[in-house]
């Protein structure tokens, strides 16, 4: 459970929180900055202990830094307690216009646009992605000449890039948005919707085959997006084991097992159509993996031919079998006998070592959860803190410590022996964005400068 923060002062903070699943639980506004922090500060203890919500996320915008000192005293001084309360400052790019948008008011109906800033930034920690999509490019910041150049090219380049990224790293179809569907490759704004209405009215997707029972979603458009689909599998045999229990039917979908589900015609004698066959539809575990339909009979082969099953994938027995197959036989002789070329068999075996529910994104850096240093005069010498660059010179490198001013690394600072191989060939070493840790070596307070020395990157 998160509650977002969109600092200000006039019209004050606003205030969301967020379900783990991306809810709307409770929305409000405090007035922190108007001399009545005080008496705000029991509303946020209230609202913290309600939901059991330990995490604050700061938009960086206007009044951000005094919000910020506002939450870090609160938590020095233990005032949330028994909780143990963190907070971390995101980019609130776009979050303004995304709050007007036709999108955001028919996500979030009847809710203040000022509200739903703050929602937008809570979700961002959550999933980046899925709700930085709702956003245009361009409305986040590309670059200091993003307007000098052809708008067109620019909007098709930014577009081709999300749906890659998009793509790339998959979406569940049971639970994921329209928004997001629509940069599926293969997808466009109507099939997501038509994706959407069915997943409304037939209940969850048990398998990708599914989709083609989806009203617009041809051959073509199936071949090019079912590779980017994924159906978790717990979510499917949680879904089977409710049916199974009420033995029930629920719109037009009758529970043969816990392990298949049989999909009827609603009404009797009524003309078959697309959306209403009688099929029986057994869940796949392949479909929980990037591995494309076309390419199942060729990764059922390759199992026989390691021993191995479909309820093995992801397991480490899985990769045991796989790794002492391919150096027994090779990637390049297993490849000629399946008939099938090395980049997908490597794409296969990717799929089956990959663990239930992989998603590659767990190891990218995480948010920096804070909950003291706030200003430059709580900087110590010999403090390390964790940081983002900001800007790379021949004289330095600028780090963002989270203190409302840049330190400096002399390049004098910055040696091979600290740097990952993969920077060392670069002049400069670091670049913009790129996270480090380091330490503080001198603070002059009434220049408000702040020397550093880069221990690592990160």
């Amino acid at each position: 459970t998160l509650m977002g923060v969109d600092p200000g002062y006039k019209h004050g903070c606003k205030l969301a929180i967020i379900s783990p699943t991306s809810q709307i639980l409770h929305t409000d506004v405090v007035y922190l900055h108007c001399g009545q922090g005080f008496r705000e500060a029991e509303k946020i203890k209230r609202l913290l202990l309600n939901f059991n919500c330990s995490t604050v996320v700061i938009g960086n915008g206007t009044a951000c830094r005094e919000t910020e000192a506002y939450f870090a005293d609160l938590i020095m001084k233990n005032y949330f307690a028994p909780l143990d309360v963190a907070y971390c400052i995101v980019s609130e790019a776009g979050a303004s216009i995304y709050s007007v948008s036709p999108e955001a008011n028919k996500e979030m109906p009847g809710l203040d646009p000022n509200l739903r800033s703050a929602v937008s930034i809570a979700r961002r920690v959550q999933d980046p992605l899925a709700e930085l999509v709702k956003i245009e490019p361009k409305h986040i910041g590309v670059g200091m000449y993003q307007h000098d150049v052809s708008q067109t090219l620019l909007k098709a380049t930014l577009d081709s890039v999300v749906e890659e990224c998009v793509s790339f790293v998959g979406v569940d179809i049971n639970i994921c948005s329209e928004v997001l569907l629509r940069h599926i490759a293969g997808l466009n704004a109507n099939r997501a919707k038509n994706i959407i209405e069915w997943r409304e009215k037939n209940g969850p997707f048990i398998n990708r085959e599914q989709l083609k029972k989806v009203k617009g979603l041809g051959p073509k458009s199936f071949q090019q997006c079912a590779g980017f689909i994924r159906i978790n599998q717990d979510y499917v045999r949680t879904f089977c084991s409710q049916q199974t229990e009420s033995a029930g039917h629920i719109q037009g979908v009758a529970v043969t097992s816990s392990a298949g589900v049989e999909v009827t015609n609603e009404k009797q004698g009524k003309k078959k159509s697309k959306t209403a066959v009688n099929v029986v539809l057994m869940p796949n575990p392949l479909d929980q993996t990037c591995i494309h339909p076309e390419s199942y009979d060729i990764a059922m082969r390759f199992l026989s031919f390691i021993g191995g099953t479909l309820c093995d994938i992801g397991k480490p027995e899985m990769q045991q079998k796989i790794n002492s197959f391919l150096e027994k036989e090779g990637i390049e002789k297993i490849a000629e006998r399946l008939r099938t070329t090395v980049h997908t068999l490597q794409v296969i075996i990717d799929g089956l070592n990959q663990p239930e529910s992989f998603d590659f994104r767990t190891d990218f850096d995480k948010p920096d959860f804070k909950r003291s240093i706030v200003c430059l005069e709580d900087l110590q010498v010999g403090t390390v803190l964790t940081g983002k660059v900001e800007n790379a010179t021949l004289f330095g490198i600028f780090v963002d410590i989270g203190v409302g001013r840049s330190g400096l690394i002399p390049i004098r600072n910055v040696t091979e022996a600290k740097l990952s191989k993969t920077k060392k060939r670069r002049s400069l070493g670091l670049g913009p964005g790129e996270r480090v840790e380091v330490q503080v070596l001198n603070i002059d307070i009434p220049r408000s400068r702040i020397t550093l020395d880069l221990l690592r990157v990160l």
